[in-house]
């Protein structure tokens, strides 16, 4: 099988290969899922759960990020979303979910039009901590060094970066760059950059010191990133590249772990092992938790870069999900549908355990095998 087919003369492309194009492949042995660990650890935290919230206002509140860690995953707020534009966001929602489809896209970019109010950035810190667990908030790469003093000094235990895409370092002919590497040392804990969708990219990213990096667009069906921009990222190839980046980076220093989060493209409970197997030590779900009665969206999605004042990407969706359910039930059930919307890391054990693996990092090298169609 060749990894790159002739698109024309003098031009090749190279085969990149979704989640959903990939089957694993169980071994001769199996376990009992009772014996299966999902836990991982980010820096100094243990999670039990492999997976980090998608800072997205349609699912994550200063409430459902604390489920989120109560349930053992990373919940996550995004700094410059509607909690921290807003000092009851209710009436905005309320207008969301009430927006026709079609009216949807001119409406996100009124109420995102709001500037940040940085008393707020800092107050949402406080209802994270005493809500319990990892506190940690998402702020994008433009707005880092204008919003990183209140959000550290409102005491944040990990600070994620994250873009659509992000690199080591922003070059702007006005100025004003970003550079990761500088801005990274000099802070006391840990981050999360991303995201990445090649090889180097990973690999530079790995080297601004980052404890994990954020591979994928992000992408699920109702994103149009593809549509409006031309890039995609395929996160079978993604996840697989990124995790030859990350056994370059541990030779390169002799021995420092940086964790892939995968986000993009993740549906279903299937997805997620298939990116765990891919080499992912964790996921970052965000279309899935709009499942979950207690998301803010009131069961409605609408992708980050939906409100971009110039050139929104993603379509807003009213209810992606005909049924909603408590989030501990998406996360750890007890399910009672069959389609992998439900109980998703009780899943995940179980395809664990069915291939006999017992830990993420061992799952990480299971047998994965692409359909027939996709060898021609």
């Amino acid at each position: 099988m060749r990894d790159y087919s002739q698109i024309g003369i003098g031009r090749e492309a190279r085969r990149g290969y979704h989640l959903r194009d990939i089957s694993i492949v169980p071994t001769r042995r199996t376990r009992d899922a009772d014996d299966v660990s999902t836990a991982w650890r980010l820096d100094a935290f243990r999670f039990d759960i492999p997976m980090i919230a998608a800072p997205s206002d349609a699912t994550m509140s200063p409430s459902t990020v604390a489920m989120v860690n109560a349930a053992g995953g990373l919940g996550v707020l995004n700094a410059e979303g509607l909690w921290t534009r807003y000092g009851d966001p209710s009436e905005v929602y309320e207008r969301i979910a009430a927006a026709a489809e079609a009216d949807a896209t001119a409406l996100l970019q009124e109420v995102y039009a709001q500037p940040v109010d940085q008393d707020l950035v800092a107050e949402r810190i406080r209802e994270l901590r005493a809500g319990g667990g990892t506190v940690a908030v998402r702020v994008s790469p433009q707005h880092t060094e204008a919003l990183a003093p209140v959000i550290l000094s409102a005491g944040v235990d990990l600070l994620v970066i994250q873009g659509t895409m992000v690199s080591a370092e922003h070059v702007s002919t006005e100025g004003g760059e970003l550079n990761l590497k500088e801005f990274i040392a000099d802070l006391d804990v840990p981050v999360v950059v991303g995201g990445a969708l090649n090889y180097q990219t990973a690999l530079h990213l790995m080297r601004t010191g980052a404890a994990g990096v954020i591979v994928g667009l992000g992408t699920s069906r109702y994103s149009s990133s593809t549509d409006v921009l031309g890039i995609d990222a395929p996160m079978a190839t993604t996840i697989i590249d990124a995790a030859a980046a990350r056994r370059d980076y541990l030779d390169e220093t002799g021995g420092r772990y940086v964790h892939i989060i995968a986000h993009g493209d993740i549906e279903s409970a299937g997805d997620i092992a298939r990116a765990i197997a891919c080499g992912a030590d964790a996921v970052m779900l965000g279309t899935m938790l709009s499942a979950a009665e207690e998301a803010p969206g009131g069961g409605a999605w609408w992708e980050p870069a939906a409100s971009h004042p110039d050139l929104p990407r993603g379509h807003y969706a009213a209810a992606p999900y005909e049924r909603r359910v408590p989030m501990e039930r998406v996360l750890r059930g007890p399910a009672d549908r069959p389609d992998g919307t439900q109980n998703v890391f009780g899943a995940l054990r179980r395809a664990m355990a069915k291939c006999g693996y017992n830990e993420l990092k061992d799952f990480q090298r299971v047998e994965l095998m692409l359909a027939e169609s996709e060898q021609r």
